[in-house]
């Protein structure tokens, strides 16, 4: 059996189920999981969002005008314009303000473009007959407002920035050589004037809420990316509607571990906002009722199994016990090549967090194989209860164990041998437990860095058990990488 144990540890924000409850009060004890992002995340996000309205402007699709008007002189003059495109775009400060219980406020000043296009354009008595072409470019510098706001659509979070304004302070209009007649130049700026004011918001807003629907769409793919592995998943829908307050901005999801179709259940999770703080950029609060299903699941694929050779296993015997191993044991790694050790959960681990930390329960099975026969030498199985505390740093995951009770409640021996059992407790405690710790360290981080936790920056993350739920909080940077992909998406889907 192969080094495989994998765990799903760390949540992410938002996901896609069904079903939202209006008031967040009674939502609570159905939330498995919560995220709270600070005010200090909100403008570290902000700092990205120019790369969003970018997006929003590049990606518009301006449809094609047409006006008519009648002159002195010159009788009727008809006039389209088309094929209006945007170059040189630039935009320079972006700011926000969170709206208790209303949404966000955003303001972009200082948008700078150039919107190339044709005029088609006939006048006179030809006109039915003759028309003409002209190539325009306009330099604009516009403002821009949103006020989104968060709401529950379909089990997830959505946005809705219907609420999008925007202010022309330059349009400047120039014609191909500047050569026609100066009240051409004046109809053609009067209807320009009125027509990209009028198509350019439209058009504009229309692809902001889209573009803002794309990227909470692709947040909420991440996050169900992260959650999956194999045949174990995790619906993170959310529960009801995210909050607002002046401070952050929080959403509440279920939770629910998904495994060979069978679906986990929360009840009363017992969550409260008070225990959270604000001081860190990102809190995610998770209830023990999300993490025992998902070990259950882990179990029930077979993730916790471990394979030891003869020669690893004489090597921690000998580095960590300071007794002698008994002739049984001695005879059997004399020939390490044809010695192995077994071991895997025989039941479902069981995960129980209080404010003094997280203690888990393990029931393990093991087996030593001597020569080439199919019967083992010795099998035994365990109850296990320790202590466990995990961090992050440097990109790595670690786990420390304080083992506080180890009980043999089977052992198939050669002869019952009472030496041999205490050498089997305390070869457990002081060798089993920390190996399987060490295994666990490498694969959960190997799992992380396949999810991409190693492509973000966490400074200081911090694990802290309450009663019944685990919070991680940390300050972070927004990946790159993760821009890069959603710019990518959005290109697609138009």
């Amino acid at each position: 059996m192969p080094r495989d144990v994998v765990l799903l540890l760390l949540l992410v924000v938002l996901g896609a189920s069904s079903g939202c409850l209006q008031d967040p009060t009674p939502a609570y004890g159905l939330t498995g999981a919560v995220c709270r992002l600070t005010y200090p995340a909100a403008v570290v996000l902000n700092e990205k969002t120019t790369k969003v309205i970018e997006a929003a402007f590049q990606h518009a699709r301006y449809p094609s005008m047409k006006g008519e008007k009648s002159l002195l002189f010159v009788g009727r003059v008809l006039y389209g314009l088309d094929n209006l495109e945007i170059h040189n775009l630039s935009i320079g400060r972006s700011a926000f303000e969170l709206r208790p219980g209303e949404g966000i406020a955003m303001e972009i000043s200082n948008v700078s473009a150039v919107f190339r296009g044709t005029i088609q354009y006939g006048y006179g008595s030809w006109l039915v007959n003759v028309g003409h072409s002209l190539d325009f470019e306009i330099e604009s510098q516009i403002d821009l407002g949103i006020n989104p706001k968060l709401y529950c659509g379909e089990g997830k979070v959505a946005a809705d920035t219907s609420d999008c304004y925007l202010n022309f302070h330059k349009l400047r209009l120039h014609l191909e050589g500047d050569k026609e007649p100066n009240w051409l130049k004046k109809l053609f700026t009067d209807f320009i004037t009125f027509t990209v004011k009028l198509v350019v918001k439209g058009q504009i807003c229309k692809e902001i809420n889209k573009v803002a629907n794309i990227l909470a769409d692709f947040i909420q793919e991440q996050a169900e990316q992260f959650l999956s592995d194999g045949n174990i998943s995790v619906d993170i829908g959310v529960t009801t509607a995210p909050v607002i307050t002046a401070n952050y901005i929080e959403s509440y999801h279920k939770g629910l571990t998904n495994y060979s179709n069978m679906t986990a259940v929360i009840r009363d999770s017992g969550f409260h906002p008070s225990q959270l703080t604000e001081h860190r950029m990102l809190y995610f609060w998770v209830s023990d009722q999300v993490f025992n299903p998902m070990l259950s699941a882990a179990h029930l694929d077979g993730r916790f199994q471990l394979n030891v050779s003869g020669d690893e296993l004489s090597n921690l015997l000998q580095t960590h016990l300071s007794s002698s191993s008994p002739e049984l044991i001695t005879q059997c790694l004399k020939d390490p090549s044809s010695s192995r050790f077994s071991v895997w959960s025989s039941s479902v681990p069981r995960l129980n967090t209080s404010s003094s930390g997280s203690s888990v329960w393990t029931q393990a099975s093991a087996e030593l194989h001597c020569g080439t026969g199919g019967t083992p030498t010795l099998s035994f199985q365990t109850d296990v209860i320790l202590d466990v505390s995990v961090s992050y740093s440097e990109k790595k995951l670690f786990m420390q164990g304080d083992v506080k009770q180890v009980s043999l409640i089977r052992a198939e021996l050669p002869l019952q041998d009472e030496k041999l059992q205490e050498f089997i407790r305390e070869a457990v405690q002081k060798v089993g437990v920390s190996e399987v710790l060490s295994v666990l360290e490498v694969e959960l981080t190997r799992l992380l860095d396949k999810q991409g936790t190693n492509l973000f920056t966490i400074f200081n993350p911090e694990v802290l058990p309450g009663d019944g739920f685990t919070v991680i909080q940390m300050d972070f940077g927004f990946p790159h990488h993760l821009l890069v992909e959603f710019l990518k998406k959005t290109l697609q889907s138009n």
